[in-house]
């Protein structure tokens, strides 16, 4: 059975090849779109995180979207590509970025500050572990402005722009997660809003971002006394 499971592996990888070839893209894509095709076997987990990767490299030099850009999400996504339950996964290979002030276990989360410890997060913030358990994959963390106090995206770390006008801002504080959604770099990324940390950037990128009601989604570790 598992020979089986490598031979259609290593089929749809060719066939994602040959889609290559003829410049189909998978970046660009809706996450309903992206979860369809590796759900129903028309593509494969690893083909389309390797696409979203490409499109990082090309793009992220001038968007600055990203502050930590995770090569292991192709060992994470071959994996997902195992799950005995992949044709359930909502999520099934959908790439997501994460506000770097959301842990994401195995990388430090320095929200924008030279001055937070640089220690690994032992474990994903619970909002991380549900997207994960749906199939998604955590492609890197996102880049904020210093301690997700302001609403632009210049830190230590970098400045985030709007991809629609390099010249201004995207934003913030979930500045890298909306300019590398309107990058198309990723289909969706997790931010949070406590005084408009969503919302701003969403405008200033040409994005929607939501803010759900309190108590419906988990809150980062520091809520700002749940706002």
């Amino acid at each position: 059975r598992r020979a089986g499971s490598r031979r259609r592996e290593k089929s749809l990888a060719q066939k994602s090849r040959n889609l290559h070839t003829l410049g189909m893209s998978w970046a660009g894509k809706s996450a309903t779109e992206i979860a369809a095709a590796v759900r129903q076997g028309r593509t494969t987990a690893a083909a389309v995180i390797e696409d979203h990767l490409r499109a990082i490299a090309e793009r992220d030099r001038r968007v600055g979207a990203f502050r930590v850009v995770r090569e292991r999400a192709l060992k994470e996504a071959e994996e997902i590509q195992d799950r005995p339950n992949l044709s359930e996964l909502p999520l099934a290979g959908v790439p997501v970025a994460v506000k770097d002030n959301v842990e994401v276990a195995g990388e430090p989360m320095r929200c924008g500050s030279a001055a937070t410890p640089d220690d690994p997060a032992a474990a994903d913030h619970e909002t991380v572990a549900r997207l994960r358990a749906a199939g998604a994959v955590v492609i890197g963390l996102t880049n904020v402005p210093e301690l997700c106090l302001v609403g632009f995206g210049d830190s230590t770390y970098g400045t985030v722009r709007s991809p629609w006008d390099l010249t201004r801002t995207a934003g913030g504080s979930s500045s890298g997660s909306a300019a590398a959604v309107s990058a198309g770099m990723v289909p969706l990324a997790l931010g949070n809003d406590g005084m408009g940390s969503l919302r701003i950037p969403a405008a200033c990128c040409g994005v929607v971002a939501i803010k759900p009601g309190t108590g419906l989604v988990p809150p980062p570790t520091d809520h700002w006394r749940g706002l």
